[in-house]
């Protein structure tokens, strides 16, 4: 006997569940299939639980494992807060800007084909033309980069999120901030042609034939590079990326409804000034267009370069931030979880029992399993 969670509103989870054995139509490989299989089963009987006891007013409930996979909506709060937690001791007291490195719709097919080639090229061809420039002023820059791969209505639209520090460090070892007027600190314009170059150049070596197919479009617009003004904080910088970093396709708490044989999902038309619209999917199309942002295996979707590369991070970033007299915020230290009762809100819970895929024991089910299932 399957155990379920009762879920109180619509998740990808429950499309999934709808869909069923048509997923095999979709023609998804094996990676994406094994992953969607994660987001099906995550917090039901099937990955295991354990059965939690109150010590003040005796209620026994059940809670199920969490798959953890990076492309789960409900797995991501955790991920995303421990990383904030670990930026917080690199940070500097200089300027910070956020900068977007998009990639035209031209090579979406391509990326289709070959997403690590295509996403691997992304990362490289942003931090050279960032390198390059600040190579100009002598100095070594850092980044920060993040990859998305959707737009709001969960179309393909790659671009890297990036945290560039307002400067660099210098052959002596010192930090130099580039500008101090409070604009981006390289022209954008010139920043989108280097980029467009060095991402073309990186993709007819690598792969001739697919740069061929699309060359000419590749070339016929400019290219896009977006910039915003300094952070006011080095702590917000952290915080703000902090939004960006574990973010999947699509939340649980946009999909507004799911009947029968459609997904309803609200989303954001950034074409009309973000005006905010609904959009109608059938459950294989959803998924089909969920999946095309499961990401390769293995693949690193957030990656430090120059000297908030982890090789600097090990000693020369702290003497950099002494030489500054700047004092980073420490990393908290975790206390162990005291875990409330939601029934008594007196009483603390403690673990009774732990079990496998094969569901809860017998003498749970029955009116035990009803009430943790409300409470869940």
């Amino acid at each position: 006997m399957e155990v379920q969670i009762d879920r109180s509103r619509s998740e990808v989870a429950d499309v999934l569940e709808k869909l069923g054995a048509g997923i095999e139509n979709l023609g998804l490989n094996t990676w994406q299939l094994r992953t969607l299989s994660a987001v099906r089963r995550c917090r039901t009987a099937a990955l295991g639980g354990h059965i939690d006891a109150c010590e003040d007013c005796g209620t026994v409930k059940i809670s199920y494992n969490s798959c953890r996979n990076r492309h789960c909506p409900k797995c991501q709060g955790k991920n995303r807060d421990d990383w904030i937690q670990a930026r917080m001791s690199e940070l500097l007291p200089v300027p910070y800007f956020h900068v977007v490195f998009t990639l035209p719709d031209s090579i979406n097919s391509l990326a289709m084909q070959h997403p690590k080639l295509v996403y691997d090229i992304l990362f490289e061809s942003a931090w050279a033309t960032l390198k390059t420039f600040g190579k100009k002023n002598t100095l070594q820059t850092g980044m920060i980069a993040v990859l998305h791969t959707w737009g709001q209505n969960l179309s393909l639209h790659p671009h890297l999120h990036c945290i560039v520090p307002g400067g660099g460090v210098d052959k002596n070892g010192a930090w130099v901030n580039i500008r101090n007027d409070g604009k981006f600190l390289f022209p954008v314009k010139a920043l989108s042609k280097v980029y467009r170059a060095k991402f073309c150049d990186a993709l007819k070596a690598r792969n001739p034939d697919g740069y061929t197919k699309v060359k000419k479009d590749l070339w016929a617009k400019p290219w896009v590079v977006f910039a915003k003004k300094p952070f006011g904080s080095a702590h917000s910088v952290v915080e703000y990326l902090g939004r960006y970093t574990h973010k999947i396709a699509i939340s649980n708490n946009r999909i507004q409804g799911i009947d029968d044989k459609n997904v309803t999902f609200k989303y954001k038309d950034y074409r009309q000034n973000g005006t905010k619209k609904q959009m109608v999917l059938s459950h294989g199309e959803f998924i089909r267009r969920f999946a095309m942002h499961i990401l390769p295996k293995r693949f690193v979707k957030i990656r430090h370069y120059g000297f908030l590369s982890s090789n600097w991070k090990r000693q020369k970033l702290q003497d950099l931030q002494k030489k500054m007299n700047f004092t980073p915020i420490a990393r908290e230290t975790k206390a162990v979880a005291i875990r409330k009762c939601q029934c008594c809100k007196v009483g603390n819970l403690h673990t009774i029992l732990i079990f496998d895929k094969r569901g809860p024991p017998a003498w749970y089910l029955g009116s035990g399993q009803k009430t943790a299932a409300q409470q869940s």
